[in-house]
């Protein structure tokens, strides 16, 4: 018999079972007494074969059960024949009319409290269970590694998975018949694309003072998701419908129909606010992406407006990366679908590889549906950078392309934010940077948290000669937009300013970020050689436009030189000392 220390808690390792029924709330809504008859049968068998394997019933929570193993092999093995037995008890039933059960498996340390467990070991299991696919069972990588070669089923590793207030994440398997389940997943047939639900953030402090902050998040990022370009997003008053009430994201999916659920909470300690966000596949369950902010609480308002505007630039990325995944396994992608392909490409990097990659998918897009805004706005942009990153000899007919697109896109969307961004790059390159600037405070009228629209102020005034002014514009893209899929650009405008400037050394601190941040950008290697060379950094910077030509072969000096984008004469100056620097660093001449 165990005997515990005095004021020592007991802990141990265990296999934790969480399990539920899927849509229990659906079900009873069908057939209250009969939902509860059924669960008490299908119980009465699963108690027994749970028995029979060793384990033990910890506690039940209506629908769900919590239940201890001391062995993980046992505990897979009778999650195995639990879901067989309920599957043939399900035989003959209507499948809206099925109770299927959604099990997680983790092995891990737990608190002993009387009967009673707790910890982290029991926490992962239950968010194991939220993950599972109906009729499933997912298991956490400590116990894969446990019952691998000793349970005659297949196991399927679905990567890591970031689970909601686990810190770290962890890597899950899928067992059995699930595992090609999650393989095949089949795609939404009728949730449009960029579909999303901000559900009501939670207030972990239970401070009601702190509730209107918490509510206002919820509302502020609902508003600023709307404004992403071809995104449908629930309305506040049909989100906060769920307020207080435990959900199931895949239900809250299919109720709604969409295919993302964002969901978060807020916590206050001390002086500091936490606000924890997750993105998640309302199809299949699976986290997509999550962030945390942590910051000193300083004015709650302007804090809210910047965790919004961060938020809403992270997730424009994240959904664009999640509908090009789908995309991907679409047998038959509608011009929407290649939109988003072609938007992957292009954050990818500022390459001719990743250019015309990109420039394919609109085009297709186009061809399938000609008057596609999105996929116009796609081109104009691949356009615009194919001749303002000296990518090709025709950049005039390309920045003209670009213009031409974009303005029949205006035509037809007049209040297209990116769109007025997009012309106004075209027109900064094109000698025009005040009609670009007014371009992008036009944007920022439509859309307060267009970071490009700040980023490109800020470049717009090294084309004036006006460099000392550029990173704050820039610091502001990044207050708005810190991960942006442009960062390594911004950085580099900071450098050619600084070059501009005659700060040398501070030009080439910040071009070297910008690589860093993403070397898939072509030309930047070619500024960043020449100023190591002009600081006598001879070897780096023949070694940097070694990797700059490997990504753009064709580029030369004498590209370089025909494209001057200003008649200012303190930038026609600056370009001609890059010159300089590229002849010492070895850049073809051409």
């Amino acid at each position: 018999m165990e005997h515990e220390q005095p004021g020592r808690v007991g802990r141990r390792l265990a296999a934790i079972v969480a399990a539920d029924v899927a849509g229990y709330s659906r079900l009873m809504g069908l057939d209250e007494v009969g939902t509860v008859r059924t669960l008490r049968e299908h119980r009465r068998v699963t108690d027994a074969l749970v028995e029979k394997h060793g384990g033990r019933l910890v506690k039940s929570t209506g629908d769900g059960v919590l239940l201890e193993f001391p062995s993980v092999v046992d505990a897979v093995e009778c999650a195995v024949v639990v879901q067989a037995v309920i599957a043939q008890r399900n035989e003959g039933i209507p499948q809206d009319r099925r109770m299927l059960f959604r099990i997680g498996i983790n092995l891990g340390d737990i608190l002993i409290d009387g009967d009673d467990i707790l910890g982290d070991g029991v926490n992962v299991a239950a968010r194991l269970e939220g993950i599972a696919e109906p009729g499933g069972i997912c298991i956490s990588s400590s116990a894969y590694e446990q019952v691998r070669g000793k349970v005659t089923v297949e196991f399927t590793d679905i990567g890591e998975q970031i689970l909601k207030n686990i810190t770290c994440p962890i890597r899950a398997y899928v067992v059995g018949q699930t595992a090609k389940a999650h393989q095949a997943a089949p795609l939404s047939s009728s949730a449009p694309h960029l579909s999303v639900v901000v559900l009501p953030f939670g207030n972990l402090g239970r401070d009601p003072e702190q509730e209107y902050f918490v509510d206002g998040v919820t509302e502020s990022l609902t508003t600023d998701l709307s404004r992403i370009s071809g995104a449908f997003v629930i309305a506040r008053n049909t989100a906060f419908t769920f307020k207080g009430r435990p959900v199931n994201v895949k239900e809250v999916g299919r109720e709604l129909n969409v295919r993302y659920v964002l969901e978060g909470s807020v916590q206050r300690g001390g002086n500091r606010l936490r606000v924890n966000v997750q993105l998640i596949d309302a199809e299949t369950g699976n986290h997509l992406w999550a962030e945390r902010f942590d910051k000193f609480v300083a004015d709650l308002f302007d804090m809210q407006d910047e965790i919004v505007s961060r938020l809403a630039n992270a997730l424009d990325a994240e959904l664009i990366a999640a509908e090009a995944r789908r995309a991907e396994r679409s047998p038959h992608p509608d011009a929407m679908d290649l939109v988003f392909q072609g938007s992957s490409w292009f954050n990818k990097g500022l390459t001719p590889d990743s250019l015309t990659r990109a420039r394919g998918f609109f085009e297709k897009a186009i061809a399938l549906d000609p008057d596609n805004i999105e996929a116009m706005v796609g081109l104009a942009r691949v356009d615009g950078y194919l001749g303002a990153s000296f990518m090709t000899d025709d950049y005039s007919e390309r920045l003209a392309a670009a213009e031409t697109t974009i303005r029949r896109v205006l035509s037809l969307a007049p209040n297209h934010a990116l769109a007025h961004v997009t012309l106004g790059f075209v027109q900064v390159f094109t000698n025009r940077a005040a009609q670009g600037i007014a371009e992008c405070q036009q944007a920022l009228t439509l859309d307060r948290n267009s970071a490009r629209a700040h980023a490109l102020i800020g470049f717009a005034k090294f084309f004036l000669g006006r460099g000392e002014e550029t990173e704050t514009h820039i610091n502001e893209a990044f207050r708005l937009s810190p991960r942006d899929t442009a960062a390594a650009r911004w950085l580099g405008y900071v450098g050619l300013a600084k070059a501009q400037l005659g700060a040398d050394e501070e030009a080439v601190i910040w071009m070297r970020r910008g690589l860093e941040a993403n070397r898939n950008h072509s030309f930047a290697h070619f500024p960043l050689a020449a100023m190591l060379a002009r600081l006598g950094e001879l070897d780096e910077a023949r070694a940097t436009v070694q990797a700059g030509l490997a990504l753009d072969p064709s580029f030369t000096i004498r590209r370089f030189r025909a494209h001057v984008p200003s008649d200012n004469q303190i930038l026609i100056a600056v370009h001609e000392r890059i010159v300089a620097g590229m002849r010492l660093a070895g850049v073809p001449e051409g």
